[in-house]
């Protein structure tokens, strides 16, 4: 456990009008050396990292009512306050976390749309990415499908944007319009020039598509902090200014998450399948090809979805020295040499 979650301590018992609603007013504990924020495991290794994906990109975690996340988040903000009602556990309040982070944004506290959250990754993606690698041999199925594919790509890029950084629906239209448009024409287009090339290589054509439209839809989408720069804070949250330099690093780190959360399954199950349907009794059951694929697409998100979120830290840092002149300058300019690296959020 993380140092700093390892205090549980309730020292007395207050009155209080109570927490946000839903939870009602009632006898309250007051909390001391204990902080629902602080990370359970250190988020600066790889492990700790995956551990915390794993908890937040639970799958299950979608199934959860809108009436219990909100009173997961009465409680997380109750537990902020140093208050929480009598008789909870610290697992309790993990968990209320857990449902917290799963659904609510990490800038805003707003609760998310469900197909954006990183926890439908694996129900959503299972099934998109299954049915782009079954279908890949028509050109209308494939632009389908990728269309399909890349609208739901635009909603998860938006839903993990840095909240920060306001965009507009005209930018909105023109990233989503951009990355279907890259996705389709590589689809298309390698599709095509598959057509004389090992059956192999017209499976992976999917990924080639997905890959490309990443490197466009994520830029796209997040466009106003390539232009305005995205807010970085200090070691202790105190913020500093907006920088691009911090927004493209972020920016590229989550296109390289992408990227290798969507790798093994759309490299590696094409030549499952290849092996598979060659058999006598796959040949017998071809109407079920389709859903073995998504079933074995679900089996490698399951584990990339945490495994791609681990790959860099969500609260990204950058060495003074790499920012801009202009906000370098202003901020040693007020805090001297008490701040050699700054902080932000890279998104998801």
């Amino acid at each position: 456990m993380y140092p700093g979650q390892q205090h549980w301590a309730a020292a007395e018992v207050i009155y209080a009008a109570g927490p946000v609603a839903p939870i009602p007013a009632k006898t309250m504990i007051r909390l001391t050396n204990f902080s629902i924020d602080a990370p359970r495991w250190d988020q600066n290794t790889f492990v700790g990292r995956l551990k915390h994906f794993f908890n937040i990109t639970d799958p299950r975690t979608v199934l959860v009512s809108e009436h219990e996340l909100d009173r997961a988040k009465a409680l997380v903000e109750s537990c902020r306050a140093g208050l929480v009602p009598p008789g909870t556990s610290q697992e309790q309040l993990f968990y209320a976390k857990k449902l917290y982070d799963s659904a609510f944004h990490p800038d805003s506290g707003e609760k998310m749309n469900l197909i954006g959250r990183m926890s439908f990754q694996v129900p959503g993606g299972m099934a998109i990415t299954g049915f782009m690698l079954q279908f890949y041999r028509s050109v209308p199925a494939v632009v389908f499908w990728q269309w399909v594919n890349q609208s739901f790509n635009a909603l998860v890029n938006y839903t993990n944007r840095n909240a920060a950084c306001p965009i507009s629906l005209t930018q909105i239209g023109v990233a989503y319009v951009s990355a279907t448009s890259t996705a389709l024409v590589t689809a298309v287009g390698l599709n095509l020039y598959t057509k004389r090339a090992p059956p192999l290589m017209a499976r992976w054509v999917p990924f080639a598509a997905v890959a490309a439209a990443n490197c466009v839809n994520i830029p796209m989408m997040r466009q106003q902090e390539l232009i305005n720069g995205i807010m970085v804070t200090d070691e202790k949250d105190r913020e500093l200014g907006h920088s691009r330099v911090a927004a493209a690093k972020g920016i590229t780190q989550v296109v390289v998450s992408r990227i290798v959360m969507a790798a093994p399954g759309m490299v590696l199950l094409p030549i499952l399948m290849e092996r598979l349907e060659k058999l006598s009794f796959m040949k017998r059951i071809q109407v079920l090809h389709a859903p073995l694929q998504v079933m074995l697409a679900g089996g490698f998100l399951l584990f990339m979805v945490p495994v791609a979120c681990s790959l860099f830290p969500q609260r990204c840092s950058l060495a003074l020295s790499s920012l801009e002149p202009e906000l370098r300058a202003c901020i040693q300019a007020t805090h001297g040499d008490c701040v050699p690296y700054v902080y932000f959020n890279k998104g998801l």
